[in-house]
């Protein structure tokens, strides 16, 4: 095969498998449009509110765990159809969600495929691709997950739109009644393709070679690189895996041993990295944040497509230098950057104060009873703690709950720019780096025989901090506030980039096997 077609048919399998990573993202993030109105609706706590968005997070970290060794019993191509499966009846179990607790098995349902496709999606890539272009290629998952996350927030933005339109067609499929079940509902329509183009393509030639199946291996090894260059690789994968054990015979012990020190010290701090700086926290709460600084709710919702439009170009870009400058370079500008925008948050939001005046009173709406508020008429806050305990003691719960985000909208005095302007920066330093850095390094770190289970271990971290993210972050907001929870993402970030100056060494330009005798003393 030419040159040119083999990077064509290369692309073209990784393409379809990302597929995966755009519903990962789509399926995670559209909760972010979907908690201000099941909040009331549900009447939830502030836990249960993170319960909602974090469950899915819950089985992505059992399913990661199995995942890895499940596809390299059956295959990978089999676990992300399985995923596919998942994703299509967790959108659908979503949308007619009856009751809170629905609601959250369904997404716990949808998270079991978002653990599959977050794991074995980029290891298939990683597993097909040259070494020269494994990069880019395991990056098309990245960016297919933001491609997902900021498709979520368009679709959310335009549904929350159509719920006040006065269109017959609108009116008729009850957008204003249902608005946020057609924002869940509509996953299934690619999970239903996804599924359909995994028919499209092959398996994973290092797989086929674990089960001995040579000549499938070859052939499909022969249409992204020359017939020579397969044999010999096939010939490096053999000679590694006939060196140690395979991985379903290794108990996950084996990944503590002192010959996986190194890897396995890198592997475990970038996936906890990756979430301890609040970038899940950002992705599926970005309304809410925005709604903090004193935007409305459609202003926020469309902040929140900001978010996603800058989330895709940085991980363009991430893709175009990963294998140029370098996974490392990469990282520590990246994490520098998010430690800077996670305190300029904090500094935006401890400037803030908040004060009612009765010109904000009176414009408030007729459902809240403003007669109530005189009392705190002109009285400054100088935090938003206090201010909405205020509120909550004249008003009761329910009440700052249905109308949190028009009471500060009426209150607060800050730079809503610097805001704006620190989380974007955030969110691109992330996009840029720990985003598809991550996956990157993971399907290099391990050896061959081994790196199902090792993935999946690390994966499983990454996703368990995930998930402890996600679920505490309305408490946050609600107990410690807005400017403690930024300055505590940003301290998180300085300790990772210690450990990233420290310990990872480049990887860029390697095949799987010399980096496994780089990393792996034996």
């Amino acid at each position: 095969m030419t040159k040119n077609n083999s990077i064509f048919y290369t692309a073209y399998v990784a393409l379809i498998v990302s597929l995966g990573g755009f519903l990962m993202g789509f399926d995670a993030s559209v909760i972010s449009g979907v908690i201000k109105f099941i909040e009331p609706e549900f009447n939830l706590s502030k836990i249960e509110l993170g319960w909602a968005v974090a469950s899915l997070s819950l089985t992505a970290t059992f399913s990661m765990m199995i995942a890895g060794p499940l596809s390299d019993k059956y295959g990978r191509r089999t676990i992300l159809k399985i995923a596919a499966v998942l994703f299509s009846i967790s959108a659908v179990a979503s949308a007619f969600a009856p009751s809170f607790l629905v609601l959250v098995i369904a997404r716990m349902l949808g998270g079991l495929g978002v653990g599959a496709a977050l794991i074995i999606a980029p290891m298939y890539i990683a597993e097909i691709g040259p070494a020269k272009y494994r990069g880019r290629m395991v990056s098309l998952n990245q960016l297919n997950i933001v491609l997902g996350i900021t498709v979520a927030f368009f679709t959310n933005y335009m549904i929350l739109n159509l719920s006040d339109s006065q269109a017959g067609w609108a009116q008729s499929l009850h957008f204003d009644l249902w608005n946020w079940r057609w924002m869940l509902g509509l996953e299934t329509l690619p999970a239903v393709l996804y599924f359909g183009c995994l028919f499209l393509v092959p398996e994973s030639p290092r797989w086929l070679l674990m089960k001995n199946r040579d000549d499938e291996a070859l052939s499909i090894m022969a249409k992204t690189k020359s017939v020579e260059e397969a044999q010999k690789d096939i010939a490096l994968i053999k000679a590694s895996m006939s060196s140690s054990t395979t991985d379903s015979k290794v108990p996950i012990s084996h990944l503590f041993k002192p010959a996986m020190r190194l890897v396995m010290i890198i592997g475990v701090s970038v996936a906890i990295l990756q979430q301890i700086t609040g970038i899940n926290a950002v992705f599926f709460y970005a309304p809410m944040i925005f709604e903090q600084s004193g935007l409305g709710t459609d202003a926020s919702f469309m902040q929140a497509i900001y978010v996603g439009l800058i989330n895709v170009c940085f991980t363009i870009l991430a893709i175009m230098l990963i294998d140029k400058i370098g996974r490392k370079v990469l990282l520590v500008a990246g994490v520098a950057g998010s430690a800077v925008c996670m305190f300029s948050l904090s500094y935006g939001f401890n400037s803030a104060t908040y004060t009612l005046t009765a010109e904000s009173i009176q414009a408030l709406p007729n459902t809240i009873d403003k007669s109530a508020l005189v009392l705190l008429q002109d009285q400054t806050f100088n935090d938003d703690l206090s201010f909405k305990a205020s509120i909550e003691s004249l008003l009761g719960s329910e009440a700052l709950v249905q109308h949190e985000s028009t009471f500060v909208s009426s209150a607060i005095k800050m730079n809503q720019t610097l805001i704006l302007v620190s989380l974007l920066g955030f969110v691109a330093c992330f996009a840029v780096s720990l985003g598809p850095v991550m996956w990157v390094l993971f399907s290099e770190l391990f050896p061959n025989s081994i790196r199902g289970v090792a993935i999946s271990f690390v994966g499983l971290i990454n996703s368990g901090v995930s998930f402890t993210v996600q679920l505490v972050f309305p408490w946050q907001l609600a107990n410690i506030g807005t400017t403690i929870t930024f300055a505590l993402y940003g301290v998180f970030a300085m300790i990772g980039l210690a450990v990233i100056l420290r310990y990872l060494p480049e990887t860029k330009g390697k095949s799987l096997e010399e980096l496994e005798a780089i990393l792996i003393k034996k």
